[in-house]
């Protein structure tokens, strides 16, 4: 715009957008360092020119010195220009990722704050609260059906555990300690004679001599043996 436009209310210019200015610093950096570099083969060339005349001709070496002398004052000028736009492009980058950043955060914001519309922190805790509700009628329901009413109510479980009890000490008696159970044992019988019957074959020796001689048999067997 103008100067007279300004002055005068002219239209107003629209403000370029952080990533056009971005740009356009870029632009004007890259010119710079070629400028730069432009200036500093100059430069150098001067100084070889006064070097070769510095015996020869000493007003031609001067006036190559001079033109040193400008050419190094520009390039500190641009020196000068190229750390100011490159803080300015590093401010505008900065400002940029942030107003990306923020921009992301707002959208990230209003899709929580959608989400969030339809719902209701008392009803989440009503909720929350018949969820554990239910899960309690839930467990009273697993204690009523795992608990035996009408199978074996009637056994008395100490009568049970003392009848446990007695088996095991009973087996522990038998397999482990091995006490063998005792066995009734019957007396001898005598070998020798009782006095009675002692008696008695000695009064049955005689008749059983007698009937021996009176029998032809035995009268034959003793005839042989004499």
């Amino acid at each position: 715009m103008s100067f007279f436009g300004k002055m005068f209310g002219g239209k107003k210019e629209v403000a370029p957008t952080t990533g056009e200015a971005i740009q356009k610093l870029r632009e004007t950096e890259n010119m710079l360092i070629k400028k730069q570099e432009f200036l500093e083969a100059k430069i150098e060339d001067e100084l070889n020119i006064a070097r070769k005349n510095a015996s020869k001709n000493k007003r031609v070496a001067l006036q190559a010195l001079k033109k040193k002398k400008r050419l190094e004052k520009q390039l500190q000028q641009i020196d000068g220009t190229l750390s100011t736009i490159e803080m300015q492009r590093e401010a505008l980058e900065s400002a940029n990722t942030n107003t990306a950043v923020l921009t992301t955060m707002k959208g990230a914001a209003d899709a929580l704050k959608s989400a969030h519309q339809n719902m209701d922190v008392d009803k989440v805790h009503d909720m929350m609260d018949d969820i554990a509700e239910q899960q309690d009628v839930a467990r009273e329901i697993s204690d009523a059906i795992s608990n035996p009413v009408a199978f074996g109510a009637d056994l008395d479980d100490e009568d049970l555990e003392r009848e446990l009890d007695e088996l095991e000490q009973e087996n522990f008696d038998k397999e482990i300690i091995g006490i063998p159970e005792p066995t009734p044992t019957l007396p001898e019988a005598p070998t020798e004679d009782l006095p009675e019957k002692a008696k008695e074959k000695k009064k049955a020796a005689p008749t059983t001599a007698v009937a021996d001689d009176d029998d032809p048999d035995m009268k034959q067997l003793l005839s042989w043996s004499t």
